[in-house]
């Protein structure tokens, strides 16, 4: 069965091919090839799958409704379009947060190969930014953007533009990696991490972690995860030391290998029946992060379990 948002697109699309007599056929043509792009910019805004297509639908209705014969650059426009509707999400997104239970953590994507450096725990020091400093920061430093451009995207002088983006810059330099682990032995100490903590390998599971490693697992309220960060090895082995009972009675299976919003990690079937996706900060061949998503509405787009 497909799901609203996409029976929503199909609709979309079948009225822009001209199914309803209503807009004109070029509409899909010409947007079609830009949503991708799109797509990434809204994700990265608001760090929501789900938010980020409804965004880029609504500038598709948005795009219906315009006269395209007086837009020159329509890539350009459509950007505009999706980072003010972002700017307007952010706003009642901050709201949600509040109130939200546990560690929140973007929604998972996981890719095959390495996409753009916003990796997981840039995308959290994102999170500390006010809408128009992450709109900058990304818009340039991400997407390549033009200072101008940009200050006509948000409403802001291209002076303010600048500052905004190196005040984001400021802001975000920790949370940048100092330096790119190679994907194939990211994926390695991957395999390792799951190998030793599913089988309770715990010297293994030891040698693989930092000293000052964090565990951060969303549950969203919805299903069972921490409250609170863990932090430090000691607490970290301690944790790994109860679900090594867990898993000796229940063993994890990895559903996919891939890349989770920028680190090596894995998808996982667990006992319960649910997917989880950890992926894992590495620093200097060790693990400095562990990011767990267990909040199955921010699974849902990785599909079902097989």
């Amino acid at each position: 069965m497909e799901p609203p948002r996409g029976r929503l697109w199909s609709v979309l699309r079948r009225q822009a091919r001209g199914g309803t007599g209503r807009v004109s056929s070029d509409a899909a043509a010409s947007f079609d090839p830009l949503r991708p792009r799109l797509t990434r910019i809204a994700y990265r805004m608001l760090g929501s799958v789900a938010d980020a297509e409804d965004v880029v639908q609504d500038a598709f209705v948005r795009w219906m409704g315009a006269d395209r014969a007086e837009i020159r650059e329509p890539e350009a426009f459509l950007r505009r379009v999706v980072t003010r509707l972002c700017l307007d999400q952010l706003k009642s997104a901050r709201a949600r947060r509040e109130t939200y239970v546990g560690p929140w953590l973007p929604e998972p994507m996981v890719e095959e190969d390495d996409a753009d450096d916003v990796t997981l725990p840039l995308m959290l020091a994102l999170e500390r930014l006010s809408p128009l400093e992450r709109a900058a920061f990304l818009l340039h430093d991400v997407f390549g953007l033009g200072f101008d451009e940009i200050a006509e995207t948000i409403g802001r002088d291209p002076a303010a533009t600048r500052q905004l983006a190196s005040r984001a810059r400021t802001h975000v330099r920790a949370a940048r990696p100092r330096f790119d682990v190679p994907k194939e032995r990211g994926l390695e100490i991957a395999a390792a991490f799951f190998q030793a903590s599913r089988n309770g390998d715990m010297a293994g599971l030891r040698s693989l972690l930092a000293d000052d490693v964090s565990v951060y697992s969303d549950g969203g309220g919805k299903v069972h995860a921490g409250l609170r960060p863990i932090l430090g090895i000691e607490d970290v082995m301690k944790l790994h030391g109860s679900l090594a009972r867990f898993f000796a009675k229940e063993m994890s299976r990895v559903e996919r290998w891939g890349m989770i919003n920028g680190l090596p990690g894995f998808v996982t079937c667990e006992a319960d029946g649910l997917l989880q996706t950890t992926a894992l900060a590495i620093e200097d061949g060790k693990i400095v992060g562990i990011y767990i998503m267990r909040n199955p509405d921010k699974l849902r787009h990785l599909g079902a379990v097989h």
